[in-house]
């Protein structure tokens, strides 16, 4: 059997690896080992925080709905509850969209699950 050199595949792997983990401080971006660490490390993170994402979005619109339900009278909990009694399916993406961009929208969904006068009407 012929004798076989791995030169090449080892500095292929090796660039590989480097580039990716160029950017990186310290040792990371310069010694191969400490640089397949951090990638181990850094894909595992990405994978993680890809649904933690999702989370982390539902959080921020829930906060803005509620931001814009106190304004007009009411809580969060109170409006969205509101909203499964009458059957008026907006999810909560739409509804902060809503809350932050077109107010009036917002108010107008407002008063048709609560059919009450908002704060200013008072």
């Amino acid at each position: 059997m012929a004798r076989v050199k791995r030169g090449t595949t080892s500095l292929k792997t090796r660039r590989s690896t480097l580039k990716a983990a160029k950017g990186y401080r310290f040792g990371r971006s310069t010694k191969e080992r400490e640089a397949k660490q951090a990638l181990l490390k850094a894909g595992a993170h990405a994978f993680a925080h890809r649904r933690k994402k999702k989370g982390d979005f539902r959080r921020l619109w829930n906060i803005k709905i509620g931001a814009a339900s106190k304004n007009l009278g009411t809580s969060y909990s109170k409006f969205i509850d509101a909203l499964k009694k009458k059957e008026i399916a907006l999810d909560r993406k739409v509804l902060a969209h809503l809350a932050e961009h077109e107010p009036e929208a917002f108010e107008a969904v407002y008063k048709e699950a609560l059919g009450a006068p908002t704060k200013e009407e008072k």
